[in-house]
């Protein structure tokens, strides 16, 4: 970048308040955006499975003194650890660790899931894998039996062990309401499986964690050494990314899909009424993206050149028009309220489907508008093909 450029860069950054003075002092190309990038995308994952490791320190309590309380506390843990999951979905979709074809997101995240592929449901005690005890339970069962027979056949993941905790959601008014006592012997059929498959799935959760902590690490021959090299081609993955999640994912298999057919099963974590947040956090993850700012777990900010710095060399008004509509997404998601699976029911006008109609309207103008940010900085092939 030239002299020329730089004040550029700085003075459209400043305009629209994308960066800190720190930030300004730094040279704004895709090469510092894809470093900068890689840093967030580590510090993300980090924090990610250093919430797992708490909720799997909560569920070896409650699975070595099942009661009300261990189980309460191994929810909330669940919960805390996806507000930090959710905001990873925004590295998804470029053929990056998590999703190429031997990465884990399938594994991790896969939904819907068939309850009694897992465990007993109302009408069918016998049935899932927890109950067939010629099933061996250890973490390459689960990664082995992991949509075996069908996509809904989830073995493993997030939405296993949440399933595992709250149970059915058979509660128009809250999440399940398994018991903890389905994990005492005695007073549940195979209660033994079900705290083994609770704490296994959970190793097998973490371990995918660290394989992406892994591939994200700082000087290690890794994903990351050749995504920091990878120039105009690293700065379209990251675009593609979040022009994926807003539109194709989050607008459409996760919102549209549930308030078209009015399902409970079509929501993401219907069993902990948890959905609301987990559109927040993916929003919050485009977010953290674009303008390349990220709060960290322990309250400090990472903070570095963004796609939206770029773009503001180019067209600051752009920049801040892409921007501006994000932040609206947010706000749009933050005012769904739970449980989700009643606001998707009713007519067209009813409250909730309007909320969530309009984080859809919103995800749909934004990954508009990063299109127009692309082509600013000329990037014109939105796919996985290696652009020309």
């Amino acid at each position: 970048m030239n002299k020329r450029d730089f004040l550029r860069a700085a003075a459209a950054m400043a305009a629209t308040g994308l960066a800190s003075g720190a930030v300004q002092a730094q040279a704004i190309d895709a090469a510092a955006v894809a470093r900068h990038h890689a840093a967030l995308v580590h510090a993300t994952y980090e924090d990610t499975l250093a919430a797992a490791l708490e909720l799997q320190r909560a569920l070896q309590a409650f699975a070595g003194a099942p009661s009300a309380a261990t189980l309460d506390a191994a929810r909330k843990a669940w919960l805390a650890a996806r507000e930090w999951y959710g905001q990873t979905e925004a590295f998804r979709f470029y053929g990056g660790p998590i999703d190429d074809d031997k990465g884990p997101e399938g594994r991790l995240n896969a939904w819907p899931l068939d309850e009694s592929y897992v465990d007993y449901v109302k009408g069918k005690a016998g049935t899932g894998l927890v109950n067939n005890r010629k099933v061996v339970i250890s973490k390459a069962t689960l990664a082995r039996y992991n949509e075996r027979g069908g996509e809904e056949n989830i073995s493993a993941g997030w939405h296993a062990i949440e399933f595992l905790l709250w149970g059915q959601d058979q509660n128009d008014g809250g999440p399940g309401n398994r018991s903890f006592e389905d994990y005492i012997d005695g007073k549940a059929a195979n209660a033994d499986r079900r705290r083994q498959y609770l704490l296994v799935a959970t190793e097998l959760l973490i371990d995918d964690l660290r394989y992406l902590v892994a591939a994200w690490a700082p000087n290690a021959r890794n994903y990351r050494a050749a995504f920091e090299r990878g120039g105009n081609e690293s700065l379209r993955k990251i675009i593609v990314g979040l022009g994926s999640l807003s539109r194709g994912e989050l607008a459409g298999e996760r919102l549209e899909v549930a308030l078209n057919t009015q399902d409970q099963e079509d929501e993401h974590s219907c069993f902990s009424d948890n959905t609301h947040r987990d559109v927040v956090s993916n929003a919050l993850g485009i977010r953290n993206v674009w303008t390349g700012r990220y709060q960290r777990r322990d309250g400090s900010v990472l903070e570095g050149p963004s796609p939206a710095a770029l773009v503001a060399v180019k067209d600051a008004a752009l920049a801040e028009r892409v921007t501006k509509q994000i932040a609206a997404s947010v706000a749009a998601a933050e005012a769904i309220q739970a449980p989700f699976d009643r606001e998707i029911l009713g007519a067209k006008d009813a409250p909730g489907r309007q909320r969530i109609q309009k984080t859809i309207a919103s995800l749909v103008q934004q990954s508009k508008d990063l299109v127009d940010a692309a082509a600013a900085i000329g990037i014109t092939r939105l796919t996985l093909v290696q652009p020309t």
